[in-house]
């Protein structure tokens, strides 16, 4: 027998295929024989299918990131939140007066401390240098479903904007923020 290197090739004829010795009664291979192989890049046919052959798998990999922030609920630095918004308060509880100042349409996020529900529409954001912002929630949206906190979806730029972000609560409300105004103290 030659050598697979060694043999001749003819122009239109298969290569030569080497087969293992036949199998036992159990139909077992002989131990130590070689399992058949092409000799030379050729797959070998049985019953019409490559035998030892399968198709080529796709081996992806998808990697996806998704960052939740929550905020959680803080209660505001004095005793303001139910006042804020009575326009039938009167004025001897003590409570200071606020008004409203447009804001920008961004909040950052990381300058938010916490979250209180303020009104029935409205969530008041307790900013971490000491601000007061209230966020008008969209319209069929309770902020009393925000008693809890929120959580939001980290944007590329890190804020909260309206008509961009919604603002998910954990009972499953999910608002989009309309406004946004800061509250200044206007005294007594």
């Amino acid at each position: 027998m030659l050598p697979a290197a060694a043999a001749l090739e003819s122009p239109g004829q298969p290569l030569p295929v080497e087969t293992a010795p036949a199998a036992d009664s159990a139909g077992l291979a002989a131990r130590g024989a070689p399992a058949p192989r092409p000799v030379s890049g050729e797959l070998p046919v049985m019953n019409g299918f490559a035998e030892g052959w399968s198709a080529p798998t796709a081996q992806q990999v998808r990697i996806e990131q998704r960052v939740t922030i929550r905020i959680t609920p803080r209660p505001s630095p004095m005793p303001l939140a139910e006042a804020m918004f009575d326009e039938n308060r009167s004025d001897e509880g003590g409570a200071p007066r606020f008004t409203e100042r447009k804001l920008g349409k961004c909040v950052p996020v990381a300058g938010i401390a916490g979250v209180q529900p303020a009104s029935p529409d409205r969530l008041l954001l307790i900013m971490r240098d000491q601000r007061l912002v209230t966020a008008q929630l969209g319209k069929g949206c309770r902020s009393r479903d925000y008693y809890s906190g929120f959580l939001v979806a980290k944007s590329a730029d890190g804020m909260i904007c309206t008509g961009r972000d919604a603002l998910l609560s954990r009972s499953g409300a999910n608002c989009q923020v309309h406004t946004f105004r800061q509250l200044i103290p206007t005294g007594n």
